[in-house]
């Protein structure tokens, strides 16, 4: 009997999204809550588009203060196509690091930890093969905005 293949990661796409100004909802019964719209941005590798204004991270801080990251937003090809876009994933470091990050301060990523799982979704055929696979992204915390790699899970 053979065993499972052991998955690799193959780079597919970097996401740059713009971030508009925090905003903090207090402790609801989910926990402490905080949307961060996202106003635009880009998205480079196995497609190109923009990012486009009205999405957000609906972002729920634990008590540990890890973040649980939860967004959502859209992007269209210069053709005019559309995709949509899903992550979710933790944000977690050290309580000072993540002030820092808090504060829009510059801070090594390889002080915290900020990893993703990314779903996407879209009515563009050449792209629809994107919806058959798993992708996973390392990602990088800045004043206005958040970069990532997302990985094709093989």
């Amino acid at each position: 009997m053979s065993a499972p293949a052991v998955p690799g990661l193959q780079a597919a796409f970097e996401v740059a999204a713009r971030l508009g100004a925090l905003q903090d909802h207090g402790v609801t019964r989910a926990g402490h809550r905080r949307v961060v719209p996202i106003v635009g941005g880009q998205i480079t590798g196995l497609f190109e588009a923009e990012i486009l204004p009205g999405g957000a991270d609906w972002q729920v801080v634990r008590p540990d203060g890890a973040i649980e990251i939860d967004t959502r937003y859209s992007a269209r090809t210069a053709d005019g196509g559309h995709i949509y876009l899903r992550t979710f994933g933790v944000r977690s470091g050290r309580p000072e690091i993540l002030e820092a990050l808090l504060r829009g301060e510059p801070v090594d990523p390889a002080e915290y930890y900020f990893r993703l799982g990314v779903r996407l979704e879209t009515s563009v055929p050449a792209l629809a093969v994107l919806e058959q696979s798993v992708f996973v992204a390392s990602a990088i915390r800045e004043a206005d905005r958040v970069r990532y790699t997302a990985y094709r899970v093989t």
